[in-house]
């Protein structure tokens, strides 16, 4: 359904953040079985907090409730990326893994920033 409304930009952003979310729940599979409970969990939740943001936030109505919820998709990629660091640093996912992550979180952050910014300028002008 929501294809059929997004634009060709939307999609493509939709689509990465949805690879974004399958990579994270791929490599947070090397993470130690004791960080089942943390690290685990938050990269996971982190990563899906993204796309779920986004899609929540393009279904609302009004600018400002949009702008809140990109923002908060934002924030979320922020904690997913640096979350990767933290694994990288403690040895359970190889920089090759980190590279291919950190890639992808900056062009979906590229186009996510874009997309705030187009919906930051609508937002001041709504009532």
């Amino acid at each position: 359904m929501l294809e059929k409304t997004m634009t060709p930009f939307q999609n493509r952003l939709k689509k990465l953040m949805h690879q974004f979310v399958k990579y994270t729940y791929k490599v947070s599979k090397q993470f130690p079985k004791e960080e089942l409970y943390s690290s685990v969990s938050q990269a996971r939740r982190a990563a899906l907090s993204v796309v779920l943001n986004y899609v929540e936030g393009y279904c609302r109505r009004r600018f400002k409730v949009k702008l809140n919820f990109y923002e908060i998709a934002y924030g979320s990629l922020g904690e997913t990326r640096y979350l990767y660091y933290f694994a990288l640093d403690e040895g359970w996912i190889t920089k090759e893994g980190y590279t291919e992550a950190v890639k992808l979180a900056d062009e979906i952050g590229a186009m996510l920033w874009s997309e705030i910014e187009s919906v930051e300028d609508k937002a001041d002008r709504e009532k």
